[in-house]
């Protein structure tokens, strides 16, 4: 079972005092600002960062504006519990991946997935060049560098399908300087950080995205609440088609005016980081997709993968048997062609 995941509802409830809730329902509500825009936020999973780009790009460009939208992008971080915040209705969107929005549906929370503007999770393992570590079926018996939270899920997946054990295993502790030293060894990372960070080091990585190898896992998920679905659908499809459009002009277009918002977010983010970033988004098609596109552009989801994703992971141990993946997800707001 995916424990890093598994929230129960009463354990929610609990962490958060009972106070946010009436009826089971967030008590935070979108409302008119005086320019007649509808005020919204969006709770993002860590700092600002390129990750963010068509977000921090829909807001600073008017894009959501001219969908009659405020958006109020709200950073995550090291310190932020991001679940107990959306599920107090703090926030009316948050961000999210396929693991998390399983976690919700499993334990009955008040959240569904209605958006994916990630179509490739961007986790990867990185190796040295030169030491037979070009593949992931080459990574057996050497050492992996993988954190609590991945050893519950894809490093699961990686043992099920590529016959790696967990004697392999070493502690990481969000430092590179360990796999610096030990040539033989493999890393956890982000394909739009760490391979950036070891180049820097002087290392040229060998880069495995897993996203390319299988792990069909959804990422920058987009979740509302079935209250917000329900009751306000025509707000939840504007926000989801001005945020493709945000991704598509910070992608496509010139960056500059969301990267000056996410360095107002973060200023520790430096221009560097940030041009790596988009041009790793560019060049493996995180954002974009032939997928995609087939089924309605960015942002778009699939039942099929859904499904398949979960079978996989049911499969390898990450997650339990007997949910009915549906619920865990909506097509209502990607189901069509968007420019």
């Amino acid at each position: 079972m995916n424990t890093a995941h598994h929230l129960t509802r009463r354990k929610t409830l609990a962490a958060l005092g009972g106070a946010a809730f009436v009826s089971g329902m967030p008590a935070f509500l979108p409302r008119a600002n005086a320019q007649g825009l509808t005020k919204v936020s969006f709770q993002t999973g860590w700092l600002a960062q390129a990750e963010h780009g068509g977000m921090y790009q829909a807001a600073a460009t008017g894009i959501y504006k001219e969908h009659g939208l405020e958006v109020e992008i709200r950073p995550g971080g090291p310190q932020v519990n991001t679940v107990q915040l959306f599920m107090a209705g703090s926030s009316d969107f948050a961000e999210a991946d396929g693991f998390r929005a399983f976690a919700y549906a499993k334990d009955k929370l008040p959240a569904v997935a209605v958006a994916a503007f990630f179509q490739k999770d961007p986790r990867v393992l990185m190796s040295h060049p030169g030491t037979g570590s070009d593949t992931l079926a080459g990574l057996k018996g050497k050492p992996l560098f993988v954190a609590t939270t991945g050893r519950q899920t894809y490093w699961l997946w990686l043992k099920a399908k590529y016959g790696l054990t967990d004697d392999q295993l070493k502690p990481y502790a969000f430092s590179l300087a360990p796999w610096l030293v030990d040539k033989q060894s493999t890393v956890q990372g982000y394909l739009t950080s760490e391979p950036f960070n070891a180049r820097k080091s002087g290392v040229e990585p060998v880069v495995h995205l897993l996203a390319d190898q299988g792990f069909d896992n959804y990422a920058s998920v987009t979740m509302a609440t079935p209250k917000m679905v329900k009751e306000q659908p025509e707000l939840v499809q504007r926000f989801v088609d001005a945020t493709a459009k945000g991704w598509k002009s910070y992608l496509n277009g010139d960056p500059a005016p969301g990267n000056a918002l996410i360095k107002k977010h973060n200023p520790q983010m430096g221009d560097d980081v940030i041009a790596y970033a988009i041009g790793a988004m560019r060049q493996y098609g995180i954002v974009e997709t032939p997928e995609a596109q087939a089924a309605g552009g960015i942002g778009a989801m699939s039942a099929a993968r859904w499904q398949r994703f979960y079978d996989a992971m049911v499969a390898a141990g990450a997650l339990a048997p007997g949910l009915d993946v549906k619920s865990a997800y909506t097509m209502q707001f990607v189901g069509g062609k968007r420019t």
